[in-house]
């Protein structure tokens, strides 16, 4: 257990360096050296690259994670599970490689008003393959070490080094020394050098190795081949509703378009720091508590983090909020102003997911675990159903809103599943509580005169609104841990 906390910890060290680094990206960096287009183009890559390593890869992923255990021997061949591994993962993406390169006429042709909105598209669509062959591959691999506890590097080059290249494109771009086209290449030499440290990685490691596939594997065959399907397709849903608004706006609006709401979006996205790291160690306790059958510690775990969550939420929000002006300031470019709501939209999308808590996990790690595909799913759908409804009408606010409905109705189906299946509420007065001192905490912050300079600014109007929402959160005694770790701070102080 203690490595798995130790790993756990520099794991959440890494997603916040990367977080903090695509924060500088896009606020920052793509501003000044991309123009909206590439930075909507480069925000489609990702999501197509994303979505297309899902459908590929048929769920390896979990596959491995699922059914090494029981083929692991010492002689790391694991009675040829790797060589099925590598076999089904090559075929399916070949499959379906095929198929997307047969489709890019089709794929490319869109416009919008009788204007071609594909450029980049098509310029840089043979991209899409080696990008996401070495994503695909980078997965597989990262799986097999994570069955062996080595998730601390495979995490470090996705999460930092990976931007770091996109950092270092946009800069070089900066200073002319490259062209967009450098910076594609550049990032996907990125992700070729990923590879090739991963596999590095896991062949010093000796954590497989190829043989010859034997009985025990080929018994398994279609078991496998159906959980991976089961995987594949919720996997791809969850894809399918953090990408789908920027394909489609893609599709509806153009590259320049995905620019201004992928920035937006990538910002709102801060809201949800808090749940990802607490997820680290809540997964596990509901995983016990499934195995212990203890509903009660599931509840209390539940209502913890639907609060907690809530509150840093919350408070995040109202501080990207208060500082509009400053954010403009740094996004430079003309176009965002207009399309501030999107932040807003999204960030109270974000929100309402931190705030449902671990309701999908506490379903995920149940024996009614198959539902979560079902729900994942059936949000897809509406998610899709919502941006082409509301799109054409309200463009990038369209789909912002597309976005916050489907995130409502998905956390909505998980509580009222949890609340009739096992009775558990995490709800209580104290959420309306919290919408108040936020309210509060953003009149106060909007009070503050604008300072002479915008860094002197967010430091003064962030810690202004963080003291009102603290000493408003303390008195309300909203959180009891809260509460006891204020006053044991103050009372070292003493």
């Amino acid at each position: 257990m203690n490595l798995i906390k130790k790993q756990g910890f520099i794991n959440s060290i890494s997603l916040y360096i990367g977080t903090a680094l695509g924060f500088l990206n896009l606020m920052i960096i793509f501003q000044r050296s991309l123009s909206l287009e590439e930075i909507g183009f480069y925000n489609i890559l990702i999501a197509i690259v994303v979505l297309y390593t899902q459908f590929a890869s048929l769920g390896i992923s979990n596959v491995i994670t699922r059914f090494l255990p029981f083929f692991r021997t010492d002689d790391k061949k694991h009675h040829g599970f790797a060589t099925y591994i590598f076999i089904v993962a090559c075929t399916t993406f070949i499959l379906f490689s095929v198929g997307f390169f047969l489709l890019k006429s089709q794929v490319i042709a869109f416009k919008t008003d009788g204007r071609e909105t594909a450029s980049l598209m098509d310029r840089y669509y043979v991209y899409f393959l080696p990008i996401a062959a070495c994503s695909t591959l980078f997965l597989i691999q990262e799986s097999f070490a994570r069955t062996s506890f080595k998730t601390i590097l495979p995490s470090f080059l996705r999460e930092v080094i990976l931007r770091l290249f996109s950092t270092l494109g946009a800069l070089l771009m900066l200073i002319g020394v490259l062209s967009y086209q450098g910076f594609i290449d550049l990032y996907l030499v990125g992700n070729i050098l990923l590879v090739m440290v991963i596999t590095w990685y896991i062949t010093k490691a000796k954590i497989y190795r190829f043989g010859a596939i034997e009985p025990q594997v080929k018994t398994e065959y279609q078991h496998m081949l159906r959980f991976g399907f089961y995987s594949m397709v919720g996997g791809s849903s969850f894809a399918l509703l953090q990408n789908l608004d920027v394909i489609l706006l893609k599709i509806f609006m153009g590259e320049g378009m995905v620019g201004i709401y992928g920035t937006f979006f990538a910002m709102a996205q801060i809201i949800t720091l808090s749940s990802r790291a607490f997820n680290i160690t809540s997964y596990q306790i509901i995983a016990n508590a499934w195995k212990e059958d203890n509903l009660y510690k599931i509840e209390k775990i539940y209502k913890k983090t639907t609060l907690i969550q809530c509150l840093a939420g919350s408070l995040l929000l109202v501080g990207l909020i208060a500082n509009r002006d400053n954010i403009l300031i740094l996004l430079k470019k003309p176009e965002y102003p207009a399309y501030f709501d999107v932040l807003i939209i999204v960030g109270i999308a974000f929100l309402v997911d931190a705030t449902g808590g671990i309701n999908q996990a506490i379903i995920g790690f149940s024996k009614h675990y198959r539902l979560v595909m079902l729900f994942m799913v059936i949000a897809a759908i509406a998610c899709f159903l919502f941006n082409i409804w509301l799109i054409p009408h309200y463009g990038l606010e369209g789909a912002a809103w597309s976005y916050l409905l489907t995130m409502l109705l998905t956390n909505f189906s998980f509580w009222l599943y949890l609340k009739l299946k096992f009775g558990l509420q995490p709800f209580t007065s104290k959420i309306v509580l919290i919408i108040g001192i936020s309210l509060i905490s953003l009149f106060v912050g909007g009070l503050i005169p604008t300072m002479p300079h915008f860094i002197l600014d967010v430091c003064i109007r962030s810690i202004a609104i963080s003291i009102i929402f603290i000493i408003l959160t303390y008195y309300a005694r909203i959180s009891t841990d809260i509460n006891e770790m204020i006053d044991k701070y103050f009372r070292q102080k003493r």
